[in-house]
């Protein structure tokens, strides 16, 4: 093999489309562009997203993430924060009244974060599979 000798692979280089030569082929006259318009024209492109004039998606959309306007209204406890409570019974209003979840609080998850020492039955509150499984390991109880 010598260098002089070295070519491409068949059909890696493929032939460029030659327009504008006519009726004959395809792409004679207006070259595959149209009639008229931006597009047919000699430099006539437009910014990436431009959607005519219409306020583009990038711009209509909030430009710092999503807060939903429940999460207001809901809270997670942890599941070490129950041991300095000293009702056994714990509900939503218990929760409030020792401050570990907001006044405004409707809706409340108990998640397995730390160690639950100490027996309680939750009411009304939802509690993870895992954090279910350590209150009820700690002698406590689950009523929905």
């Amino acid at each position: 093999m010598f260098l002089n000798t070295i070519r491409s692979a068949d059909g890696a280089r493929k032939k460029a489309t030659r327009v504008g030569r006519g009726i004959g082929c395809t792409l004679g006259k207006t070259c595959g562009r149209g009639h008229k318009g931006q597009k047919a024209r000699s430099g006539g492109f437009h910014k990436v997203g431009f959607e005519g004039g219409q306020m583009p998606l990038q711009r209509r959309l909030p430009k710092v993430g999503f807060t939903s306007l429940l999460s207001k209204y809901s809270a997670e406890v942890r599941l070490h924060e129950l041991n300095n409570l000293n009702a056994d019974v714990i509900d939503l209003k218990v929760l409030i009244d020792a401050n570990i979840v907001p006044v405004f609080t409707k809706k409340a998850k108990i998640i397995k974060s730390g160690e639950l020492t100490k027996a309680v039955v939750i009411k009304g509150i939802k509690v993870t599979g895992g954090a279910k499984q350590s209150i009820e390991a700690a002698g406590g109880k689950v009523e929905v």
